[in-house]
């Protein structure tokens, strides 16, 4: 556990010059949107999977650009492959916003970043799975013990792990853990370079689809699987009217997504390198929504409260400052 402690730590302390390279490994891309004579910019950092369908439903069918422009405000757009490196470019300077699944944000609030969830952006117990080659003998999770299990440390993949196999009487330490990608992942599974993979989707379809691998286990009845989207508070602060502009381009897709999930499969399919068919199977996998209920409050603060018993964070997080609703209202 020592080990892979340590591991986060460096992976969320990088330097900001291995902040841009790591940005351009993973693909990134920029665009801007707006007016040019726009008061503020705001920089969003962005992950292109499935589990933030509404995010860019919202960018493809011109929302954010249309709520922004009516409050004179711009953005940029840069892709990153995870959670974790969506950390790294807000840490860095290089972006005002993110949205992630719940664990890395809380990571990154309790290395004293200051950010603020602002809002929901989806959740579903089945958009993360622990994976393994479709004809593996391994059965059980208990049967993970001592096997190479590949993840991106410092993801809501760790968090899912860890909950896996304390159910079963163990933990972390008791498997060879690999950090990899989501991207890089599926190779390693399929080459057989390691005995499973837990990892999020769009990849769970792709790989149980093609017969590479079968699902051993998922969040149902483990893990509820928040998304949320922070901001940097200061940025929050001085542009409320950002943050909230931000907030209604996500209610207008959610509507979109509700009406015609068919249409909204078609429209993002591309943005996750996936077909129309197989984007159809994974929206009915999540709930979006932007709103931030008692019982999301209460399953983030499980989180928060499990990774610093488990180790993963050092630093207690205090959530009434953490989690802000006021943007909601």
């Amino acid at each position: 556990m020592k080990k892979l402690l340590k591991t986060v730590a460096i992976v969320l302390a990088m330097s900001i010059s291995a902040v841009l390279l790591t940005a351009c490994g993973s693909s990134s891309q920029s665009s801007e949107a707006g007016s040019s004579e726009s008061s503020t910019t705001l920089r969003i950092a962005a992950q292109p999977f499935p589990l933030y369908t509404p995010v860019f439903v919202a960018y493809d069918l011109g929302y954010l650009k249309e709520e922004f422009d009516k409050v004179g405000a711009d953005f940029t757009w840069d892709l990153f492959n995870s959670g974790p490196l969506v950390n790294e470019a807000v840490a860095a300077g290089e972006a005002d916003m993110g949205f992630m699944a719940d664990l890395p944000a809380i990571i990154a609030k309790s290395t004293g970043q200051p950010i603020e969830i602002v809002s929901n952006v989806a959740y579903g117990e089945k958009g993360l799975a622990v994976l393994v080659q479709a004809d593996s003998d391994i059965k059980s999770v208990a049967e993970l013990k001592g096997k190479k299990v590949a993840y991106a440390t410092g993801s809501y993949a760790q968090h899912l792990l860890a909950l896996l196999l304390s159910n079963e009487g163990l933990s972390l330490d008791d498997v060879e853990t690999i950090n990899l990608g989501a991207g890089d992942s599926p190779a390693a599974l399929a080459a057989g370079e390691v005995d499973a993979i837990v990892i999020w989707e769009q990849f769970i379809s792709k790989l149980t689809t093609d017969g590479t691998a079968k699902v051993l286990a998922d969040g149902t009845g483990v893990k509820k699987g928040n998304m949320i989207t922070y901001f940097v508070s200061d940025y929050a602060n001085a542009h409320p009217d950002v943050v909230k502009a931000y907030i209604n381009a996500l209610n207008r897709a959610n509507e979109y997504i509700e009406k015609d999930p068919e249409a909204a499969a078609e429209l993002v399919a591309a943005d996750f390198n996936i077909d129309k068919e197989l984007m159809s199977q994974i929206i009915p996998k999540f709930t979006y929504k932007t709103s931030l209920d008692t019982d999301d409050i209460a399953e983030i603060t499980k989180v928060k409260d499990f990774s610093l018993e488990a180790g993963i964070i050092s630093n207690d997080v205090d959530m009434d400052s953490f989690i802000n609703t006021s943007y909601l209202n």
